[in-house]
């Protein structure tokens, strides 16, 4: 071995196989999807509480998983090493809310294809997705679903209130039933064709009916 033989390195070797203009772009382009990922995540978010962290972790991602696709493509060797250390990686955050996975796979779907040097596929994909979510995920429902907990004194009481609900509501189930002595409890799923809820009130001065609470549903449901 010589002199020479011991400052040779194989990683100084591959320094220049990206060149910096390459870098500079793919995560520039990376930052600007993930960007546009986050707008549509913040434009059709429907759940409880928004996470402004998860909306960022959609922008790292994108530009994290472009980096690391370069990374892959520069050197055979180094992405079979990739693979098998990837493959040990455990994430334990739990997703509360279905349509987080698409946007998870949608910031990963385009930093791979951004960084394979597929632009055209990556903008137009993701253009399309955007508007496809914009648009399917913010569609109003023709009929509102509504909850309803409504409180009785009796089994005749229970049966008025549900013949007045039947002739408000176009759509009725009973979703969860207590019973107890001197008292029924009913949670109902009725769907309003407006967001007239003057009925609620006529509702709680029927005959036997202690309370009629009304609560906005937006969850997952059969149509």
């Amino acid at each position: 071995m010589t002199f020479r033989d011991i400052f040779k390195s194989s990683f100084l070797e591959n320094v220049n196989s990206i060149s910096l203009l390459d870098m500079t772009l793919a995560l520039v382009l990376a930052f600007c999807l993930g960007v546009f990922i986050f707008f549509v995540y913040k434009k059709t978010f429907s759940g409880v509480m928004y996470s402004s962290g998860f909306g960022v972790s959609l922008i790292a991602m994108t530009m994290i998983t472009t980096l690391v696709i370069l990374a892959v493509t520069s050197n055979v060797v180094l992405s079979l090493g990739m693979v098998g250390a990837l493959s040990i990686v455990r994430f334990r955050t739990a997703i509360k809310e279905p349509l987080d996975i698409a946007f998870l796979f949608w910031s990963i779907g385009a930093g791979i294809v951004l960084a394979a040097g597929m632009i055209p596929l990556a903008v137009f994909g993701s253009v399309l997705i955007g508007a496809t979510l914009l648009i399917f995920v913010n569609k109003k429902s023709y009929i509102n679903p509504y909850i309803v907990v409504l409180r009785c004194d009796g089994h005749e009481s229970e049966g008025r209130a549900m013949e007045y609900l039947k002739e408000r509501a176009p759509r009725l189930s009973v979703k969860s039933k207590t019973a107890q002595k001197g008292a029924v409890e009913l949670n109902l799923e009725i769907r309003l064709k407006d967001d007239n809820t003057d009925f609620v009130n006529e509702l709680a001065e029927l005959a036997g009916v202690e309370s009629a609470v009304l609560v906005s549903y937006n969850g997952d449901y059969m149509g």
